[in-house]
């Protein structure tokens, strides 16, 4: 989910070696770890009671402790109003988890807590949102894929990343995070450009499938889901996706790292540009009309 600049490790870090950086990087992790879980203790709360309080996976909480994964700033921010924690100890530990975070948020790094782990991770950011608006141009969007086409993006992920952890996994999580359109609570704009549709990241079995799932996505009430036809004038070049959550932040995945934007002039910058493509795209009929012209043209294909 997203969730970080890179900092600069120092003349003498750099000059180490590579092994060097990350057993420092796991020492820094380790300690910031065990703060979080004294002030839990102090607190007198299990890590599945604090974990409720959070409405977080349990799990997360005993990845951070024992550090299989490094807290946010959000993460901290939440986890020390839960235990009442003094302010400026939760200042302080905020600024070690920020020098942690641009030090590793890179998609390798975050891929080798696992990919159930980072679905985890999303899942508990979406559960704190009200309002999603999403711009993908690569990938049909997680919360709106089957179990085949999302086998067919991890296996890649996994070959890319050398993620550790099972696919299976990660696929159980990410259906499990779609429960939430099915929540009348929240909203869902979600825009594709109509290539997506016909990008084959999975065999055509599997694509024809994926698309039958978006003709349903679009009878929900509270999703909109918008795409952007071959022939329609674009606003700007489509080089990246990015998700907004709520007015609060935006994450924009690249290759290498996920980004996350809090700065208001930011968020501002990509809620203008989602606007612009919202302005060109297609809904509701006309959205199906491009779906159902893509699945003839599959038909076609399997025919020949």
């Amino acid at each position: 989910m997203s969730e970080r600049t890179r900092e600069h490790d120092g003349a003498g870090a750099h000059m180490s070696g590579k092994g060097d950086r990350v057993s420092g990087f796991q020492q820094v992790r380790a300690d910031l770890g065990v703060q979080l879980k004294q002030l839990r203790e102090a607190a007198h709360l299990s890590g599945k009671e604090l974990a409720e309080r959070l409405r977080w996976q349990a799990s997360k909480v005993s990845r951070i402790e024992n550090a299989r994964q490094t807290a946010t700033e959000d993460d901290i921010t939440q986890w020390g109003r839960a235990v009442q924690a003094a302010p400026e100890v939760v200042e302080e530990l905020i600024e070690q988890a920020s020098g942690l975070l641009e030090r590793q948020d890179s998609w390798r790094q975050r891929h080798r807590s696992g990919l159930a782990a980072l679905q985890e991770d999303i899942r508990d950011l979406e559960m704190r949102t009200t309002l999603f608006r999403v711009f993908e141009p690569g990938v049909v969007i997680g919360l709106l894929q089957t179990t085949e086409y999302a086998r067919s993006i991890f296996t890649r992920i996994k070959r890319l990343y050398n993620a550790p952890d099972e696919i299976d996994a990660a696929i159980r999580v990410r259906m499990q995070r779609q429960e939430i359109l099915y929540d009348q609570t929240k909203k869902f704009r979600f825009i594709l450009p109509e290539a997506v549709l016909r990008y084959r990241l999975a065999p055509l079995d599997v694509m024809r499938g994926q698309l039958d799932r978006l003709l349903a996505v679009t009878a929900l009430p509270n999703v909109e889901f918008g795409v952007v036809p071959f022939e329609a004038p674009l606003p700007s070049a489509l080089l990246n996706g990015f998700w907004i959550y709520d007015s609060d932040q935006v994450a924009v995945p690249t290759r290498t790292r996920d980004l996350i934007l809090r700065d208001p002039d930011d968020i501002a910058f990509y809620e203008r540009t989602f606007e612009e493509f919202y302005e060109i795209a297609a809904f509701r009929e006309a959205a199906r009309a491009v779906i159902v012209r893509v699945l003839e043209d599959f038909a076609r294909q399997s025919a020949d």
